[in-house]
């Protein structure tokens, strides 16, 4: 049959199969709310009778401002069953870049917390909204002029039964971090999603099910929390949101609390949850919990032995980008290294692994494509049926798609004889010392090794003789000391004397961008005159 692969197929099976399981939102006052997946789809439906009678028409952008929440989700399943976009704003960006997403996006209505209508009053004026509705209300504070109350919103409709969607439609589209420039507008199809979904679902993806329970860290506004709470609903499982509250200790308090089974954030993240549990052994009942999916940067192989070893946890190192809706790779050991030594596997864990099925990736150097030795370095190219094939809103040919139809991710990796890919770091960050590339990522991961390193950044600096040479910044672990010397001592067995930083900077925090990854920019701009008087 012809199918359409669509997600408001996706609420027609949660409903029919798994209406009595529940969603867990934290709340602004810290407590925690239930509801059932058969409320949920209901008022997603009323949702997107709602955003129809309000003049939205398909194809229309419908905004959200917004931390993880039951509405959130709501807005996730009900503005694409609308036949609208759903287009989640990052909240972390500054409001002169929101101003102008907004106004490349062109959206129509947004969904807007209360608790974010500071944020959004600085944006307002400069921006075309026509409605505004406002989620999560505690009464507080009274509705701005012109806007609407959500449960009024919602109360007022009766559901829509969705008709017919083409799944190459738009169903959703998020905006790049815009490091490099501009940020840039990516649609996901309906097609994209569900796809995407199945895939990461899978046995040898992160193998969720009707059993599972799952915790996106992984805001709703950056990439979708990953795909995560398409994923989870297609399959059935009980999701759980943060809301705002993503310290360690609340983290872990909804871990325990909601006995979740599979979670997933950007390293930095559960860098500081394992900081805490190492803190206080035993005070967190974690039994339930069978897997920690961590992308965004490169996961430390000391941080996933240490969760291993100390508190049996499994961290699963993925990578993905906002161009592929986001999931690429995911590193699970092959069965071909069931001899292998302990060393060996936690060394394979530390890679961003294989290509979810129907991902293809190939690697280019400046003199070709590049072997599969697990050696030869190039930038990652990839194809699939989620990955995107332009850019919203642009104009003419983009140097980042191939004429032979593949992305260029911007990523340096080598790619080994099964497919596994390692990131030797982002092409703007690799460091060009006398002509030979040092990668960071290698010297971060070996430096966040050492026990009174919690943190660790490494960048490339102008160099008077070599071109560029690397700078660690370096945050110490609470009451730890160690000094540049130590430090220096513990990468040396590992790497060639002038892969060696020439200096190590102790710093307080290390500046993070929107997404919770080391803002290298900003590292760099600070520093970049430290080698010139060498």
């Amino acid at each position: 049959m012809d199918f359409p692969l669509s997600i408001p197929a996706i609420l027609r099976r949660v409903e029919a199969h798994f209406g009595a399981k529940t969603i867990a939102s934290r709340r602004a006052d810290r407590s925690i709310s239930h509801a059932a997946y058969a409320d949920v789809v209901d008022r997603s439906f009323r949702l997107a009778r709602a955003l129809r009678d309000l003049g939205v028409k398909p194809g229309d952008r419908v905004a959200t401002l917004a931390w993880a929440s039951q509405e959130h989700l709501e807005a996730y399943l009900g503005v694409p069953s609308a036949g609208a976009v759903l287009h989640t704003l990052n909240l972390r960006l500054h409001h002169d870049d929101l101003i102008y997403i907004v106004n490349d996006a062109e959206d129509r209505v947004l969904l807007v917390d209360e608790c974010l209508l500071p944020l959004w009053e600085k944006v307002r004026p400069q921006v075309g909204i026509s409605h505004v509705v406002v989620m999560t209300r505690t009464g507080a504070a009274p509705l701005p002029p012109g806007a609407l109350d959500y449960e009024e919103f919602l109360s007022g409709s009766p559901r829509l039964t969705p008709d017919p969607i083409d799944e190459l439609q738009a169903a959703a589209m998020c905006y790049t971090s815009g490091t490099t420039g501009r940020p840039k507008g990516v649609l996901y199809s309906h097609r994209a999603i569900v796809l995407h979904s199945m895939a990461a679902g899978f046995r040898d993806s992160l193998a969720i099910g009707e059993d599972d329970t799952v915790l996106p860290i992984v805001p709703m506004f950056h990439v979708n929390a990953w795909g995560l709470p398409f994923t989870a609903a297609l399959f059935g499982s009980r999701q759980v949101f943060p809301g705002p509250f993503l310290d360690p200790v609340s983290v872990l308090e909804l871990l325990v609390k909601e006995r979740v089974t599979v979670t997933a954030g950007v390293p930095t993240v559960w860098l500081g949850v394992l900081q805490e549990l190492d803190r206080n052994p035993g005070a967190y009942d974690l039994s339930a919990l069978r897997a920690i999916a961590v992308g965004g940067s490169a996961a430390p192989v000391s941080m996933i032995r240490g969760y291993q070893e100390r508190h049996g946890i499994a961290i699963v190192h993925a990578w993905g980008m906002t161009e592929l809706t986001p999931l690429g790779t995911l590193c699970r050991v092959p069965s071909s290294m069931a001899g292998a030594s302990e060393e060996e596997r936690y060394r394979y864990r530390g890679k961003q692994g294989t290509p979810l099925p129907y991902v293809e990736v190939r690697a280019r150097g400046d003199n070709g494509l590049v072997p599969w030795d697990g050696e030869t370095m190039g930038e990652l190219e990839v194809r699939g049926p989620w990955v995107a094939s332009s850019y919203y809103n642009t104009q003419g040919p983009d140097e980042r798609f191939t004429g032979d139809g593949w992305f260029r991710t911007g990523d340096i990796v080598t790619i080994a004889p099964n497919g596994c890919i390692e990131i030797a770091d982002r092409a703007k960050d690799l460091v060009k010392s006398g002509g030979e590339w040092i990668s960071t990522v290698a010297l971060e991961n070996a430096l966040m090794g050492h026990p009174s390193v919690a943190e660790a950044a490494v960048i490339a600096i102008p160099h008077p003789k070599w071109d560029e040479r690397p700078l660690a910044v370096v945050v110490l672990k609470a009451g730890q000391s160690a000094a540049q010397e130590d430090l220096l001592a513990h990468l040396a067995p590992h790497f060639a004397k002038w892969w060696l930083p020439d200096a190590i900077e102790f710093a307080s925090e290390i500046p993070r961008t929107s997404a919770g990854k080391f803002k290298k920019s900003a590292l760099r701009e600070t520093f970049r005159d430290r080698y010139q008087k060498v």
